[in-house]
């Protein structure tokens, strides 16, 4: 994404990259970074949450509109909770219990296993309609 970036502002195209990985965007060095520190993949807001997604929103149009300099980093002043315990637990898998890794590596195979049957469907279908 940060590539595109810098891509599409080469060619005239403004961007803001919206992101949750401070360090990671920053050393890619994209023109305008609104920071959130949330969990990944939260970098538009909280879910569920539409006025939290609003003022994120907000923030990054003003963040294009108003950057005066290229490399410009604007830190979210939104918190995802009140204590910052969420980094603590959020991927930890120390803080899972075992039957929930478990749960979710049953499910992760499941999800795995269909993909592979529909791409085992597709690539003879393919075959068929070749011939």
């Amino acid at each position: 994404m940060s590539l595109t970036a810098r891509y599409l502002e080469a060619n005239g195209i403004p961007t803001v990259i919206m992101g949750c990985a401070k360090d990671i965007v920053e050393l890619a060095g994209v023109p305008r970074f609104l920071f959130s520190d949330f969990p990944l993949g939260n970098a538009a807001g909280k879910p569920h949450d539409p006025e939290s997604q609003r003022q994120t929103l907000a923030l990054a149009l003003d963040l294009l509109e108003n950057a005066t300099h290229t490399r410009t980093t604007l830190q979210n002043p939104q918190h995802w909770d009140d204590n910052g315990l969420w980094k603590l637990d959020f991927q930890n898998v120390d803080q899972i219990p075992a039957d929930e890794i478990a749960r979710r590596r049953a499910e992760f195979d499941e999800v795995k296993r269909v993909a592979k049957e529909r791409r085992d469907q597709d690539g003879s279908s393919k075959v068929v309609a070749a011939e």
